[in-house]
C-alpha cells in the first residue's frame, strides 16, 4: 500500500485549532467604490459585512492540518499536504474570493440523535452535517433551508459541488423525497459509504464473515462485536433474519427487487420489531461488547475476530492491522448492505432568511468539495467523499494512488469506477489495477463494486411513532437481557410471583368472608 494513513488526533490539537475560530482577523475591505480606506470607513464596513458562520459536524471528520511532509499526497495534478486546518483556509479564501470576512464556529457531535437533542434544546446552528435518515427526518419537520438556485448553477466556477459530485450520488439524492421533494433540494453530500464485516481470515472464512448471522453465530461467542446504536443493529438483525428470504433465487429474480429490499430491510411490523428484539439479545449475549469506536482497536489487538463497520472505519481498521503486519479482510453480507451519506443541510433557525449567512454555508459546502480539498479531507478522515471531481482527475488519481498496483505486480486485477466517476460503468479512464487482493480489502471498501451496490439500501426515515417502538425495544436490549438472566433466577422469580399470588388469593377470600359476617 502506497497510502501513509493518520493515526490519531489529540484532542490538545483540536482545542488548540479551535482556539484560532474566533473573530479578530484585522484583513481590511473596500470602504467605497475607489477601494480607499479610512480607519472609520474599515471598521464600520467590517460590522457591516463580516459574517459568523456556525457549523455542526461529527467529531474527528474533517481536515485540521498539520501534516508531517512525508504525508505529502503527490499526484500527476500536484502535490496535497494539509498544513492549515480547513476551516482556517476556508476563512482565507472566501474573504480572497468574495471580499467579504466570515468567521466559522465549529463544533461537533457524537450521533445524529445528539445532535437531534442539541436542535430540540435550543443550539443554534447555521450549516449541520447529518446522516440520511436524520436529513429525511428534518426534511419532514420543516426545519431545513432549500439550497439556492445558484448553488446549482455549473456556470460559476466556484460551485465546486455541481460541478463534482459523482453522477451515481446525484442519482439517488434526486430519486429519493420526502413529501414530495428530493434529498438534492436541501442536503448536499459529504461522505458515504456502505456497511459490512471486518474479518480476520485467519480464523474466520469469507463465507462466515458474508453473512449478518455472523453476529449470532456461536462458532464466534464473545469473538464479534455491533454497533451501539438501534438504527444499525436493527438493520443488521433484519438482514439476519430474513437471510432466507432475501438470498432466495425467487427474490433475487423480481423484477422491482430493488424496491422490494429496501421494504423488507425497513420493515417495522410489530411482528419484525418483537423478532428483532429477541435475536439481538441473542447477539448481545453472542458480543464481545457493543461499540461505537472501540472495535477498530479489538480487531489490531485480536480481541475479537469479526466487527460489523462502517466502511470508512474499516478502511482505517485495515490501514492500521497493514502497519502492525497483520491482515485483515473486509466482506459486505449477501443479504443486503445499508449504503450511507452524510450531507451538509441549512438551518431554518440558523440561516432566518439572512442571505450572506446562505451564501457562505453555501461556499462553505463548495470549499469542501474543491477536488484537492476532497483529497486531504478523505486522507484525514477515511471516508470516502461524494465528489468525482468532474473533468478534474485528481480524486481518481488519489484513488489509484492509494490501491493501484506497482509496475512489477504480477497478481493484479481490473477494478472499474467509471459508475461512480462519469457514470459510465465501462468508461476504460477510471479502471483501476489494482492487486487482487483488494478486491475484498480497502479498495472495496472505500469504493465497492457495483455487484456489491446492487444489494444496498437506504435506511429510510421512522416516523415518530415508529422511532418510540424501535426506541423502546432498544432499552430494552441495553437495559436487560433476558439471556444473560442465570436459571435460578427464573426460578426464584417464578416461585416469588406464584407465592404472592397465592397471598393476594387468600387475602381477598379472608377480605370477602369479613364482610360477609
Amino acid at each position: 500500500m502506497k497510502r501513509k494513513k493518520r493515526t490519531a488526533l489529540m484532542l490538545a490539537v483540536i482545542l488548540c485549532v479551535a482556539g484560532c475560530f474566533c473573530p479578530g482577523r484585522t484583513e481590511r475591505v473596500p470602504a467605497a467604490e475607489n477601494g480607499t480606506y479610512t480607519d472609520s470607513d474599515t471598521e464600520a464596513s467590517n460590522q457591516e459585512t463580516e459574517i459568523k458562520l456556525r457549523v455542526s459536524n461529527w467529531e474527528e471528520y474533517i481536515d485540521l492540518g498539520g501534516w508531517d511532509e512525508d504525508e505529502t499526497i503527490d499526484l500527476e495534478s500536484g502535490d496535497i499536504i494539509g498544513v492549515n486546518s480547513m476551516i482556517d483556509d476556508f476563512e482565507n479564501w472566501y474573504y480572497e474570493t468574495y471580499g467579504v470576512k466570515v468567521t466559522v464556529e465549529y463544533s461537533t457531535y457524537g450521533t445524529n440523535e445528539d445532535l437531534y437533542n442539541m436542535l430540540t434544546l435550543g443550539d443554534e446552528f447555521d450549516l449541520v452535517c447529518p446522516s440520511e435518515y436524520m436529513v429525511m427526518k428534518l426534511m419532514a419537520e420543516d426545519m431545513l433551508v432549500p439550497l439556492s438556485e445558484e448553488f446549482f448553477d455549473t456556470s460559476d466556477s466556484n460551485n465546486y459541488y455541481s460541478i463534482g459530485v459523482s453522477p451515481y450520488i446525484q442519482n439517488i439524492f434526486d430519486e429519493h423525497e420526502i413529501d414530495g421533494e428530493s434529498w438534492s433540494t436541501y442536503m448536499a453530500g459529504y461522505m458515504w459509504g456502505i456497511t459490512g464485516i471486518v474479518y480476520n481470515p485467519e480464523v474466520v472464512s469469507e463465507e462466515d464473515a458474508a453473512t449478518w448471522k455472523i453476529l449470532s453465530d456461536t462458532d464466534y461467542m464473545r469473538r464479534v462485536t455491533i454497533k451501539d446504536n438501534v438504527r444499525d443493529s436493527y438493520f443488521a438483525a433484519v438482514g439476519a433474519l430474513k437471510s432466507d428470504l432475501l438470498t432466495s433465487e425467487e427474490f433475487l429474480d423480481d423484477p422491482d427487487y430493488a424496491q422490494r429490499l429496501e421494504e423488507e430491510m425497513n420493515d417495522v411490523s410489530e411482528e419484525t420489531i418483537a423478532a428483532v428484539e429477541e435475536y439481538l439479545q441473542e447477539v448481545t449475549d453472542n458480543a464481545y461488547s457493543l461499540e461505537s469506536d472501540s472495535g477498530k482497536a479489538d480487531m489490531i489487538t485480536g480481541k475479537v475476530v469479526a466487527n460489523y463497520q462502517w466502511s470508512g472505519d474499516g478502511v482505517y481498521t485495515l490501514d492500521q492491522a497493514e502497519e502492525d503486519d497483520m491482515e485483515l479482510c473486509f466482506t459486505v453480507p449477501e443479504e443486503s448492505t445499508n449504503i450511507y451519506f452524510d450531507g451538509w443541510v441549512m438551518l431554518k433557525s440558523g440561516i432566518n432568511g439572512d442571505e450572506a449567512k446562505q451564501h457562505a454555508a453555501e461556499a462553505f459546502i463548495n470549499y469542501l468539495s474543491r477536488p484537492d480539498n476532497v483529497v486531504q479531507n478523505m486522507y484525514y478522515v477515511g471516508y470516502t467523499s461524494v465528489i468525482a471531481g468532474g473533468d478534474d482527475m485528481t480524486i481518481f488519481e488519489y484513488a489509484d494512488w492509494c490501491y493501484g498496483a506497482e509496475e512489477d505486480e504480477e497478481d493484479t486485477a481490473q477494478y472499474p469506477l467509471g459508475y461512480f466517476f462519469s457514470g459510465d460503468s465501462d468508461d476504460a479512464d477510471y479502471m483501476i489495477t489494482a492487486p487482487a487482493d483488494q478486491v475484498n480489502r480497502q479498495l472495496a471498501a472505500q469504493y465497492p463494486s457495483e455487484e456489491t451496490l446492487e444489494r444496498a439500501c437506504i435506511m429510510t426515515y421512522f416516523d415518530d411513532e415508529t422511532n418510540e417502538k424501535i426506541n423502546q425495544m432498544w432499552i430494552h436490549i441495553r437495559c436487560y437481557n433476558i439471556y444473560d438472566i442465570p436459571v435460578w433466577a427464573w426460578v426464584f422469580g417464578v416461585a416469588t410471583v406464584a407465592v404472592c399470588m397465592v397471598l393476594f388469593a387468600r387475602r381477598k377470600m379472608y377480605e370477602k368472608q369479613n364482610r360477609m359476617t
